[in-house]
């Protein structure tokens, strides 16, 4: 395994791999890796003759800059495991590396990059779409790995390479939970012990209301969501949509869409941690 820390050190180490006619392979990571991330490395290292993984704490997809301060950063310990799964290359770039110059552009994929998190997080999908674009374009891979769990931004991403014409396969990987049901996430470790054993409730209740929503509405279903896991001493629902899947636009009605998604986030703890989650109900 070889670690990077610039473009032009990276683009060196690709051109000979290209030359040899080898697929890459690409992982975007902020860090603070667990096995959900893992999980992506591996699918790459099965897929590819080269898995670069990219270890870059964003700035400008944070809206609030404590939120920024807060997320953890294992950069040692990451490595460590990386080599362990195979990695090939880890390019661990500064901000100054990633944004020579601020990052001016526009992207806006509405109702895609609007709704939901969009629309708690201003901001937020604009600064995802300019450092994987950026990243798109200093790797150039063959196939680029994403976790479900941030099935939104899986959703905003297609809708990039497609108005970017970039010719990358999107690999979308199974969410990976802890044994509790609590979807792995790096801001997991902000959690005590006692607040992640009262966050597995969020995906308990949203297996339960699959069984109640074959017989209850759209509506009711996500009533049954909202007050169940507000009912939980320490969980406060920000917001639980249902919608199509491949639009991400509200559905009235199970038959709507061909896919209908629950995508919830929820606070957690005396010191409120942002968790995400998802549930496919068809």
């Amino acid at each position: 395994m070889t670690t990077v820390t610039t473009v032009k050190e990276l683009k060196v180490l690709l051109a000979d791999a290209r030359s040899e006619g080898r697929s890459v392979g690409l992982v975007p990571t902020m860090g603070a890796l667990h096995a959900g991330h893992a999980s992506l490395v591996r699918r790459s290292v099965s897929e590819n003759d080269v898995t670069v993984v990219s270890i870059f704490l964003n700035p400008t997809q944070f809206n609030d800059k404590g939120d920024l301060e807060r997320y953890p950063r294992t950069v040692e310990a990451d490595c460590a495991l990386l080599q362990s799964l195979g990695t090939t290359i880890v390019f661990t770039p500064t901000v100054a590396e990633v944004y020579p110059v601020p990052d001016t552009r526009v992207f806006s994929y509405s109702p895609t990059d609007t709704v939901m998190e969009g629309a708690y997080r201003p901001g937020h999908f604009n600064g995802v779409c300019q450092v994987v674009s950026k990243l798109f374009d200093m790797v150039e891979p063959d196939r680029a790995y994403f976790g479900e769990k941030d099935f939104q931004q899986i959703a905003v991403i297609r809708r990039m390479v497609a108005d970017l014409s970039y010719n990358i396969q999107i690999v979308p990987c199974p969410v990976v939970r802890e044994e509790s049901g609590l979807a792995m996430s790096s801001r997991n470790t902000l959690l005590s012990a006692d607040e992640r054993a009262t966050a597995a409730a969020i995906y308990r209740t949203l297996e339960r209301s699959r069984a109640f929503a074959s017989s209850h509405s759209v509506a009711e279903t996500r009533d049954y969501v909202v007050r169940n896991i507000n009912s939980v001493a320490g969980l406060e629902v920000q917001y639980f949509s249902i919608v199509d899947g491949d639009t991400l636009a509200d559905v009235a009605s199970w038959d709507d869409a061909p896919s209908v998604v629950g995508c919830i986030t929820v606070f957690c703890g005396a010191t409120p941690i942002r968790l995400i989650d998802h549930i496919r109900y068809r």
